[in-house]
């Protein structure tokens, strides 16, 4: 008997600057704040949650937020 992943969960990785991201953004600092201290643009930031959000299947920031801390990523 093969046992077969849970929701797929290889397209549910995340890298190492994606949870510092989420971590940034569950410390509760701004989007413009967390940028600074990942050394992004703010456009960039927005952009990289986004994709997070989509590959996660969430909705929200604070959703892909909650997904990480549930799995203790952060």
């Amino acid at each position: 008997m093969t046992l077969t992943p849970r929701r797929d969960e290889e397209r549910f990785h995340l890298t190492d600057a994606e949870i510092k991201l989420l971590a940034q953004i569950a410390a509760g600092v701004t989007a413009d704040v967390a940028a600074r201290k990942l050394e992004l643009s703010a456009r960039t930031l927005r952009r990289r949650l986004r994709t997070i959000c989509d590959r996660l299947e969430v909705n929200t920031p604070i959703e892909a937020v909650v997904w990480a801390a549930r799995r203790q990523l952060i």
